[in-house]
C-alpha cells in the first residue's frame, strides 16, 4: 500500500466493516452508532477550530454566526437551529431523513458548543491559517467517518439531493447555488467572510475525498456504495 494510493481521492463513498446496510434503519448496530458519533463529533471539532482561528468560517456557520449574532445565541444553538430549519425543507422536496441525519443535527451543534470556548484564538496571522488547515483536516476526517456510516445524509446535503433531484440541474450547480446563497446571506448577517472561508472552499472536496479513501483502505469490504 504505497503513500500516493492512500493520497488519491475516492470517487465514490466506500462500503466499511462499520457501514450500515439499509440507510433508512432505525436500528443500526451499536459500532456503527458509535463510529457514527465519533464521526460527527469530529467534523464539528474542525468547524469549532475554524470559528477559534477568526479568519473566516464554513460557508454554513457563515450563516449560523449572523444569525447568532442578531438572536444572542452561541454558534452552536444557531447551528441546530439552521439544521432544523433545512430539516423543514425536505418536506415539500418528499427527502426522508435517517438516523444520520438526526444524529448530524444534534451532535455537530453540540461539538461546536463544548469545544469553541475550550480552543485558543491564536496570535498571529500563521497560528490561524494553521488552525483553519487542521480545523479542515479534520471536517475531512469527520466527514470520512460518517458518510460511510451509510445512515442518511446531514440536513443540508439530504436538502441538497433533493433539490437536484426536482430541479434536475446537476448537483455541482446546485450544492454551489445553496452554498454562495447561504454565505452572501450570512455575511449580510455579520458572518465571517475572510481567507478562511476561501482556504476552507479550495481544500475541502480533495480532503473530503482522500478521507473516503482512507476509510475505504482501512475498513475495507471490497463494496462501495454508488
Amino acid at each position: 500500500m504505497g503513500v500516493l494510493s492512500l493520497l488519491r481521492p475516492a470517487k465514490q463513498v466506500p462500503t466499511t466493516w462499520w457501514s450500515a446496510t439499509d440507510p433508512m434503519t432505525t436500528r443500526p448496530p451499536a459500532r456503527t452508532l458509535l463510529i457514527l458519533i465519533a464521526g460527527l463529533w469530529i467534523f464539528g471539532t474542525g468547524d469549532a477550530i475554524l470559528i477559534a482561528a477568526g479568519i473566516g468560517n464554513t460557508p454554513w456557520t457563515v450563516l449560523a454566526e449572523g444569525i447568532a449574532l442578531n438572536i444572542d445565541w452561541s454558534v452552536g444553538q444557531a447551528t441546530f437551529l439552521v439544521s432544523i430549519l433545512v430539516l423543514l425543507l425536505w418536506i415539500p422536496l418528499k427527502e426522508k431523513p435517517g438516523v444520520g441525519t438526526i444524529l448530524n443535527a444534534v451532535f455537530i451543534s453540540l461539538a461546536i458548543e463544548v469545544m469553541v470556548p475550550l480552543l485558543p484564538a491564536p496570535d498571529s496571522q500563521a497560528l490561524a491559517v494553521a488552525q483553519v488547515l487542521v480545523g479542515v483536516l479534520l471536517i475531512g476526517i469527520g466527514s470520512g467517518i460518517y458518510l460511510t456510516a451509510n445512515l442518511g445524509p446531514g440536513p443540508r446535503d439530504g436538502w441538497m439531493t433533493g433539490l437536484q433531484k426536482a430541479s434536475g440541474f446537476p448537483l455541482a450547480r446546485v450544492r454551489g447555488g445553496i452554498e454562495v446563497s447561504v454565505l452572501v446571506f450570512g455575511v449580510l448577517l455579520g458572518g465571517t467572510f475572510r481567507e478562511g472561508t476561501i482556504l476552507f472552499a479550495i481544500l475541502i472536496g480533495p480532503v473530503v475525498a482522500i478521507c473516503l479513501n482512507l476509510a475505504g483502505r482501512f475498513g475495507s469490504t471490497g463494496e462501495v456504495h454508488g
